[in-house]
């Protein structure tokens, strides 16, 4: 189940789960955190005891969690979770790590850790023009075709390019893994205006909750690729007096709305995901029945 942040993931996740009798995989990319509570949203103690959840506080910043380490997570969970359970429900707005454990990942060559740390290094120093010179002269592929808003994407693709000589996008060659299991695919939508509600009504209720107090405890890694990310360098930037916090606030809720549009325009390419408004949890289910119904007369 896809879709953009604030939409009601997490709420019909659980009325799924809760009627399939199963478990929940969570495909966030920040809400693993467990040293990250309030800025993320992560679902909350009471949600948690209703279903159980994988990938949900089971790491800490300083692990370097990407995308090929959730496809090897997530796969080995969801086998381990269809040994007792015909069905797993799977969750989450990160984009590329559904892709990962749907479709697999191309392979790129390791890279050099001390070359990593010395691109991410440059970016603190020298900022996102910086980046964006250096990928244009280094990757013009990219920088045509890539996400230059985006400091992770664009310092996986200078290190690429640096340690290959290629650009990472050659090694995008499109070919799918096949897995042992069917997909059902869903995505959750809202109209644009009540999606912005829902993004400023959270991040008002994360103020009130005390973001900004855990920011602070954050401070000691706030150099980690981790908490680069909307929410907290926000927060960063009141607590170094750069900003005031009522512009925080309002970068968040402005970058917390863009975030949410790159992640439509991302699940929007994917044919297969069958869209529902989030408070149609029972056509929802019915959808789900149905298709897997239709999947196990295939088989048979």
């Amino acid at each position: 189940m896809a879709g953009p942040t604030a939409v009601g993931k997490t709420t019909l996740a659980i009325e799924v789960a809760k009627h399939f009798q199963t478990e929940i995989i969570s495909a966030d990319s920040r809400q693993c955190f467990k040293e990250l509570n309030i800025g993320v949203a992560r679902p909350s103690e009471e949600e948690l005891q209703q279903v159980k959840h994988h990938f949900i506080a089971s790491h800490s910043v300083k692990d370097e969690i990407n995308a090929a380490f959730f496809e090897k997570y997530a796969l080995e969970k969801a086998n381990e979770l269809f040994q007792q359970h015909d069905m797993v429900v799977m969750v989450g707005g990160t984009g590329l790590y559904i892709k990962a454990f749907c479709e697999g990942l191309d392979e790129i060559p390791a890279v050099d850790p001390a070359m990593r740390d010395n691109i991410i290094k440059s970016y603190e120093e020298k900022g996102l023009a910086w980046l964006q010179e250096e990928l244009q002269q280094k990757d013009p592929e990219f920088y045509k075709a890539g996400e230059i808003q985006n400091p992770q994407r664009m310092m996986r693709a200078l290190e690429v390019i640096e340690s290959t000589g290629q650009s990472v996008l050659h090694f995008r060659k499109g070919k799918k893994t096949n897995r042992d299991f069917d997909i059902i695919k869903i995505g959750l939508e809202l109209p644009k205006e009540k999606l912005h509600e829902n993004i400023h009504t959270r991040v008002d209720k994360m103020m009130e909750a005390g973001l900004v107090e855990e920011v602070k405890s954050l401070q000691p890694f706030k150099q980690l690729n981790a908490l680069q990310t909307v929410g907290y360098s926000e927060i960063f930037a009141y607590l170094e007096g750069i900003i005031s916090l009522e512009k925080a606030v309002e970068q968040i809720k402005t970058n917390t709305r863009q975030y949410a549009k790159r992640q439509m325009t991302w699940f929007r390419k994917d044919e297969n995901i069958q869209w529902f408004s989030p408070w149609r949890g029972k056509e929802i289910i019915e959808y789900a029945a149905d298709a897997y119904n239709k999947n196990e007369i295939k088989k048979d």
